[in-house]
Formats: structure tokens, C-alpha cells, sequence
């Protein structure tokens, strides 16, 4: 009579992991992926401050700054740098005085999330690659 309680037991036990472990793994790996969406946000604002910062230096060209903000992205492991769109706009109104704006627009694509939702609804855009947006603005000196 113990033995055949117990294989039951053996058995809730062994559907419950089955259930939980797929969760478990959902979560831990959607920790990794908005870590990853979080530090790729910190590289793309540092790229534009940094672009920024070389946009307001007297005789630079635009050339420059778009080449130090790729450069900036480069280093940070960023992998679509060639995809990414850099906009410099120097001269634009700042209270009493200008200032040069860099905008930086980069595709990012979550790695895991994108295709497990691809398996749960077909066609959907949930995960689908989201465009990030970083902006630095400095007062020309």
C-alpha cells in the first residue's frame, strides 16, 4: 500500500518540473535578454554623448562625429553598426546660445525571445527587432 502512494507521488512530481522548468527557463532568459537590451541602450547613449562631445569642437565635420559615434559603438560589441543611422545637427537653439544635437538610431533584435514567441503565435510582432533611440544635445562654447 506505501508503494503505490508513493509512485504517484513520483509521478505529480515528475509533471509539476515538467510544467515549471519551461517557465523557469522563460524568465531566466528574458533576465538575460533585457540585460542585454539595457546595456546595448548604455552603449548607444555614451556613443551619442561622445559624438556629442566632438560636434561641438570648433572646425569638425559631421564626417568626424559620425565616425567617432560608430567607433564608440564598435568597442561597446555592438553588431549592426553598419545598419544604425547618426544624425548630426549642429546650431540648434539652446536658451540664449546653440548647440549640436547627435541622434542615434540602431535596430536592436532580442536573440531568443523573438523566436519563442515566433512558436507560440505565428506571425506576431511581440520580439520582433525594436528600434532604439539615443539623443545627446551640448551647448556650443
Amino acid at each position: 500500500m506505501f508503494m503505490k502512494r508513493f509512485r504517484n507521488q513520483r509521478g505529480a512530481a515528475l509533471l509539476e518540473t515538467a510544467i515549471t522548468i519551461p517557465i523557469i527557463l522563460l524568465i531566466s532568459v528574458s533576465i538575460f535578454e533585457f540585460g542585454r537590451a539595457y546595456q546595448t541602450w548604455q552603449v548607444l547613449t555614451n556613443a551619442a554623448r561622445e559624438g556629442a562631445r566632438v560636434a561641438v569642437l570648433p572646425a569638425t565635420t559631421n564626417d568626424e562625429v559620425v565616425s567617432t559615434v560608430t567607433s564608440y559603438m564598435t568597442s561597446g560589441r555592438l553588431t549592426a553598426v553598419g545598419t544604425a543611422s547618426v544624425s548630426v545637427v549642429r546650431n540648434v537653439p539652446f536658451g540664449s546660445t546653440t548647440a549640436s544635437r547627435v541622434t542615434i538610431n540602431y535596430p536592436f533584435t532580442f536573440i531568443v525571445l523573438n523566436p519563442v514567441a515566433q512558436l507560440v503565435s505565428r506571425g506576431t510582432t511581440t520580439g520582433a527587432p525594436l528600434t532604439m533611440q539615443a539623443a545627446a544635445l551640448m551647448r556650443n562654447e
